[in-house]
């Protein structure tokens, strides 16, 4: 598969009537950085100075909430994004968090998530956290979490608009997300890691090779 499969056109699509709904679904990719970045910031200035958590313990927690985000990646996407609702309003909410994006792979404003979606899960996400790891451990770890966003927004939007010629790893990353959209998309969910494809199964297989045919 050719990491040039992408047409650089780049295909707008406007799905609503109402400019305030196109607004709310459609967006930069930059949008999540001017948004995430000073808030990743936040969080390990206020953890540099909790009481009792040194920069190695900091250092510890920024990382495993970066591994968390690419199970939470995987999970959401296979398990939610790739959900079969039944009834037609589930339907087209469904294809709205998704379907839209597999219909039209290149629009570019629908490639990374808008923040009327992305900030409320922010927030659950984080009050969860906040519940299990208590504080101070909680900033440094959902730093690392939102790390991981950043970094799954920004390689989806690579991957589909950037050639990555000379990069074996974005090479690599953009035909395992490209046979998630045109091959088999009952496998490969990971977009910035495919570790939990391999952990769980879904990874894509290897094409069975031709037989010679049996003259015999």
């Amino acid at each position: 598969m050719s990491g040039n499969f992408v047409s650089k056109k780049d295909e707008s699509v406007r799905l609503f009537q109402s400019d305030f709904l196109e607004f709310l679904t459609r967006v930069h990719w930059s949008i999540p950085l001017v948004i995430y970045v000073p808030v990743i910031g936040f969080l390990l200035r206020g953890a540099s100075r909790a009481d009792g958590l040194g920069r190695a313990s900091t250092a510890w927690m920024f990382a495993a909430g970066v591994i968390a985000w690419t199970l939470a990646e995987y999970l959401i996407h296979r398990h939610v994004f790739h959900f079969q609702p039944r009834g037609r309003l589930m339907k087209q909410l469904f294809w709205l968090f998704h379907g839209v994006h597999h219909d039209y792979p290149n629009d570019s404003r629908r490639l990374v998530m808008p923040p009327a979606v992305s900030a409320p899960l922010a927030l659950l996400f984080y009050a969860g956290f906040l519940e299990l790891l208590g504080k101070p451990r909680v900033d440094p770890f959902f730093a690392g979490f939102l790390t991981g966003y950043l970094a799954y927004d920004m390689i989806h939007y690579a991957i589909h608009h950037l050639a990555w010629r000379r990069s074996r790893i974005g090479l690599f990353l953009k035909q395992h997300h490209f046979w998630h959209h045109f091959q088999d998309g009952e496998r490969g969910f990971g977009v910035s890691s495919p570790l939990w494809d391999y952990v769980f199964g879904t990874r894509h297989l290897p094409a069975a090779p031709e037989r010679e045919p049996n003259d015999g």
